[in-house]
This record gives structure tokens, sequence and C-alpha cells, in this order.
């Protein structure tokens, strides 16, 4: 007897085989800071990692829906070396960090919180994958300007701490030669602030379900350019 139940069965494994990638990526996906470290604060009091974590939970989910290979890093909050985020599985195809941003309390007692809003890029020459590095950046800006948002030219600014120079103005990738995270990453590594959660209205903005939805595609979808293009060489 035929059991059709059995060849439908058969037909999903099939095309599910047919839609696989050749070599799914390995993405370390890294969640700024930690619950007892976590970075900046927001105009309303609450802090960058709970920031960061929504963020990093919607691009790994992404990113595993595109079948991808994801590895968390400080998505359970506990404590973890710099140092030890970017070498945690050397062997994977990018490291991408995820913060969020804010400015000088000069600023803030001036009165000028909302002067910047939107993302920022970063990559280091001290990575060993600087070229590679770049590309997968600029991959991020494209998609980043796709989805609606726009780099915040904050890190450019001829501060203390800052004036980092751009590699890409219009798609806000900035080189930040000595950020940890990137210079000791054995693979290609950005590190993507999100928005200025210090700017009240920024805050709501990268607060929405729909922006931190469109942003991690975003985000996601330049990751598996970045890797695809590397691939093909």
């Amino acid at each position: 007897m035929f059991d059709l139940r059995g060849y439908r069965h058969l037909l999903a494994v099939l095309a599910i085989g047919m839609i696989l990638p050749a070599h799914a990526a390995l993405i370390i996906v890294d969640t700024g800071h930690t619950s007892a470290h976590p970075g900046a604060t927001a105009a309303s009091g609450r802090v960058e990692y709970r920031y960061n974590l929504d963020m990093t939970d919607a691009l790994a989910a992404d990113l595993t829906r595109a079948n991808e290979r994801v590895v968390r890093i400080s998505a359970d909050g506990k404590e973890i070396e710099l140092p030890d985020r970017a070498t945690h599985n050397p062997d994977a195809d990018v490291f991408v960090s995820i913060h969020h941003d804010s400015i000088p309390q000069a600023w803030m007692d001036a009165g000028r919180v909302r002067e910047f809003s939107g993302y920022s890029i970063f990559v280091s020459t001290k990575n060993p994958k600087y070229a590679e590095s770049v590309r997968c950046a600029k991959e991020i800006g494209q998609q980043m300007l796709k989805s609606g948002q726009k780099p915040s030219l904050y890190h450019a600014t001829s501060i203390a701490g800052e004036n980092r120079p751009f590699i890409d103005r219009r798609l806000g990738v900035h080189r930040y030669d000595d950020l940890i995270v990137l210079k000791t990453a054995p693979m290609p590594a950005v590190l993507v602030e999100i928005g200025v959660i210090a700017n009240p209205d920024d805050e709501i903005r990268v607060s929405q379900p729909e922006t931190i939805k469109r942003v991690a595609h975003a985000i996601s979808t330049g990751i598996q350019a970045c890797v695809a293009n590397e691939q093909s060489y």
C-alpha cells in the first residue's frame, strides 16, 4: 500500500536539504556588557545591557532562521573578560558585538541630549582579518540604510575619547583600533552601536519591537552577505 504520509515527509526532507546552504556559517553574537557591569544608562534609567540583550535575542533568532549557526556570548549575564568574548570560538566566520550609545555627561548637562541619534559601526586595523572586517561592516551599513536607519556621526566629533576616523561616512563605518573585542578577534569582527539611548527620542525608537526586528534583520542580512562573499573567494 502506498504510504502518502511517508512520501510527503520524504519530499519535505528533500526540500529542506535543497535550501540549506552548503556550509552554514558560524556567527558569534556578543551581547555587550553584563548584568553586573551594564554599560550606559538610557534617558529613562534603563541600562544598556538590557537593550543589547533585546537586540541580540532578535539577531540570533534571525540568523538561526537563515540556517546559520549562532554562538551567544554574555546572553546569560555572567561576567566574562573582554579578550575572552572574541576568542571563545576561534574558528567562527564572523564576530559581531552589539551595543547602544551614550554621550558625554557634560553634553547632557548642557542640554545636548537630542543632538545625536542613530547607529555607528566599528572595525579595528589590529584585527588579523581587517579587510574582511571592513567588508562586513560595509555590508551591515548598507542594510542599515536600506532599513531606514541613519548613522549618528557622533564618534567622529573632535572631543577627548572620540574623533574616530571614518572608513565610510555614508555607511557610518569608523576605525577604532584599540577596541579589545575587535583587535583580539581571530576572525572578521565588527561592533555595532544601535542607537544613542541617552537621547530620549532615540531610546524610544530603539525600544520599539518593530525597530528591533528591522535592525536585527538588517544586521543579519549584512552578515550573511559578508560570509557569502568570503566563501566565494
